[in-house]
């Protein structure tokens, strides 16, 4: 296929990503505002807040890749994807709405039992939608270049989602210096976000319905089992490529799985900021992500992937590090203050701009991922692929979660409403600050280790580009040699790199060469 029939439409690409609107509000939501919302308001342990936040997470994080292996096998007229998109909508938010709702005169378990069943319903409803959905942008093209496009699209607006979560908490609802200390302000909140997070599944779905006919079908043989549904998600961990970007995702989100729980704490206790100067840091990393996107092709082009995602996923370390000791030591504005609060927003603004880099670069290595998985096993499984992702990304968090919670108890974290900065012992806080910064974000460089393992980069993609396009056609794989390094015939055909073998040219071949020196 030529590389001008892989462009896309803007049109296609943008009403695509409008449906990460509701992924960006639920993680923002369920990032900054579950555990303040359960434990400091409502008096919920923050041991129970946090196992309770690790159950849903790890049962959403099950589900993952069960949905992605069911969407890869699906069998309908509206396809292998869209009919997961259009069932999620209405119980996503029923569901996220009655977490922040719960009756009136609760005791803690109730609390928790509450949390923890409307948790796992929120979560589950999402990943019907999110993980077909991220399948289908890896399905919309092959291009190199222009799946990271179709990411930036699908990220831009989970940004913006955060950005309207955050507007349509601290500007309508959080009215006053600690209106996030209100907690009858989060019901309503919660009822808003759910209009907008259906209206935006709504339109993803119906938006990309006509590219149906263009996308892959599963094979005629194609079973759906438990059996089946558990060897797919053993086999994406076959993949060596895989395999250490896995660890390495699986790393950064228990570091943010923390460091989320804990930010309005921080923001309220450490930098002791007040809720309309939380609202311009919140929407400082989205703003910044927002920024850097535009950049993330142009780097692509010039340093390949796996340099960009080591890239992103340093800078959020620093930015969560640095600031925090520099205060310890005196070297940064005095907390609660003006310059303070700028200060940190120019901070979170850089931290998105450089994070974003790697969050859309996570997106188009996994597609690239597929490619490879379906030349090796001849199956088209993008969606198994996403879903073990995202399996890594929510069990990790989840924990993340759990950890903070367990932190907040072994400190003695004072809870209450009424608690103010006055009322919490010096040495706690800066316990709460050395666990938001340089404990946890330290262990980005094992992550940043793993990402180095990572090896499929441009030139190797263009290669298993042109041997599927080339099995396509019934043509033999130039690697296709007798047993060539000792492989069976099949399997040498798929690992060797397609320059290996002096085979006669087929007709119409691609030119990986155009391939490799475009990026395309």
């Amino acid at each position: 296929m030529s590389n001008d029939s892989q462009r896309l439409p803007v049109a296609v690409k943008a009403v695509y990503g409008v449906g990460q609107i509701a992924e960006g509000i639920k993680s923002a939501a369920f990032g900054l505002f579950v555990m303040f919302y359960y434990n400091q308001l409502l008096g919920l342990p923050g041991s129970l807040a946090g196992l309770s936040l690790l159950i849903a997470l790890v049962f959403d994080a099950i589900t993952d890749p069960l949905v992605g292996s069911l969407s890869d096998r699906w069998k309908s007229r509206w396809g292998r994807r869209h009919p997961f998109m259009y069932v999620s909508a209405l119980p996503l938010g029923i569901t996220f709405f009655l977490l922040f709702a719960p009756p009136a005169g609760l005791d803690q378990f109730g609390l928790f039992l509450w949390l923890t069943v409307f948790g796992i319903l929120a979560r589950g409803a999402i990943t019907l939608f999110y993980i077909p959905h991220q399948a289908l942008g890896a399905e919309l093209t092959t291009d190199y270049g222009e799946r990271t496009a179709i990411v930036q699209y699908r990220q831009g607006l989970a940004i913006v989602g955060s950005l309207l979560c955050y507007a349509i908490a601290f500007l309508l609802f959080f009215g006053g210096p600690e209106g996030q200390k209100v907690a009858g302000n989060y019901p309503g909140l919660a009822a808003t976000l759910s209009i907008v997070m259906v209206a935006a599944i709504a339109i993803s779905a119906l938006g990309t319905h006509s590219r149906i006919p263009t996308l892959v079908r599963p094979p005629a043989d194609s079973r759906i089992t438990p059996v089946q549904l558990l060897a797919d998600m053993v086999d994406t961990l076959k993949n060596p490529s895989f395999a250490w970007f896995f660890t390495g995702v699986v790393i950064i989100f228990l570091m943010v799985g923390v460091d989320s729980a804990l930010a309005l704490y921080v923001n309220t206790y450490f930098w002791q900021i007040a809720a309309s100067d939380i609202f311009f840091w919140s929407i400082a990393y989205p703003i910044g992500a927002i920024a850097g996107a535009f950049a993330t092709r142009a780097l692509h082009a010039r340093f390949d992937k796996r340099p960009v995602v080591i890239f992103g996923s340093a800078c959020w370390a620093l930015c969560q590090i640095v600031p925090v000791l520099l205060f310890l030591a005196g070297l940064f504005p005095e907390a609660g203050s003006d310059t303070l609060v700028w200060t940190l927003v120019a901070i979170r603004f850089i931290q998105g701009a450089g994070t974003v880099q790697a969050l859309i670069t996570a997106g188009a290595m996994i597609a690239d991922i597929a490619d490879e998985h379906e030349l090796r096993t001849h199956k088209r499984q993008e969606g198994v692929f996403f879903g073990a992702l995202s399996f890594s990304g929510k069990v990790s968090t989840g924990l993340g979660n759990f950890i903070a919670g367990m932190a907040l108890e072994m400190i003695a974290w004072p809870t209450g409403a009424e608690v103010t900065v006055s009322d919490v012992a010096p040495e706690k806080i800066v316990w709460l600050g050395l666990l938001y910064g340089p404990i946890v974000a330290g262990f980005a460089v094992v992550a940043i280790y793993c990402y180095t393992r990572y090896q499929l980069d441009r030139e190797r993609h263009a290669e298993i580009l042109v041997a599927l396009s080339e099995r396509k056609r019934g043509a033999p794989p130039e690697d296709a040699r007798d047993g060539a390094l000792g492989f069976p015939d099949d399997i040498a055909a798929d690992l060797l790199p397609v320059s290996v073998g002096p085979l006669e040219e087929p007709t119409e071949r691609p030119d990986k060469e155009r391939l490799v020196r475009t990026g395309d």
